[in-house]
């Protein structure tokens, strides 16, 4: 009797055990799988500023906002190490779709930017970085403005201060920052910045381990 009270114990034990084992499996892959989201598709970069071989076979693309805090430590902290590891190299073409979280203000610079670009490209990234730089850690303070922008443009020589003081009054480039406007709401984008490689979204865009991954595969696939 002793004996079988003895091993229904160690068959309950097993079962409550296996059970354990099995939910550990279940949430790790759970955990796993958030990591990445698969979309339908890329959104179209054509017309978007591009950093990169044209014919690079991954894409990068980076939706951001001129205003966002974490925009800016992005593009501190995991944009260097992207263009070391696959931008030099051909592997990787990186873009930008400006997005507008933050009002009036992300609207000017994402104007000014798209003026930028139009009319001198080949300066359009260093002036997207000298503007994020001139972000203030307070990011609810006001300091997008036209004075502003020009100031930064200035020091680009490449840059016609007229036109885009002109484009900024006239908003000469909002055809552009509204059909970045529709990319962000056919993908449903909630936070920035939001990383996206050839249609899977970075679930963390600071985890640059999980970014190489997906962009090692992506090249692999791509052999």
């Amino acid at each position: 009797m002793k004996s079988s009270k003895n091993m229904k114990l160690v068959v309950l034990l097993t079962i409550v055990v296996l059970v354990v084992v099995a939910a550990v499996v279940i949430i790790s892959n759970n955990k796993d799988d958030t990591t990445t989201t698969k979309t339908a598709n890329q959104p179209s970069i054509e017309g978007q500023p591009t950093l990169g071989e044209k014919d690079a076979p991954v894409t990068v693309t980076e939706f951001g906002d001129f205003k966002c805090p974490s925009c800016k430590a992005w593009g501190e902290m995991v944009y260097p190490q992207l263009v070391n590891d696959y931008i030099d190299s051909g592997k990787v073409k990186l873009s930008f779709i400006n997005v507008l979280f933050h009002g009036e203000e992300s609207t000017l610079a994402s104007i000014a930017a798209e003026s930028v670009y139009k009319q001198a490209p080949d300066s359009y990234w260093d002036f997207h970085k000298a503007l994020f730089n001139e972000q203030p850690e307070g990011h609810d303070t006001l300091w997008v403005t036209p004075e502003k922008i020009l100031e930064v443009a200035k020091a680009f020589p490449e840059i016609n201060l007229k036109t885009l003081e002109e484009d900024m009054e006239n908003q000469s480039t909002m055809d552009q920052v509204n059909r970045d406007e529709e990319l962000v709401k056919e993908f449903n984008i909630e936070l920035t910045p939001t990383i996206m490689i050839n249609g899977t979204i970075i679930e963390d865009p600071f985890d640059y381990e999980k970014i190489k991954e997906v962009i090692d595969e992506e090249l692999e696939g791509n052999k």
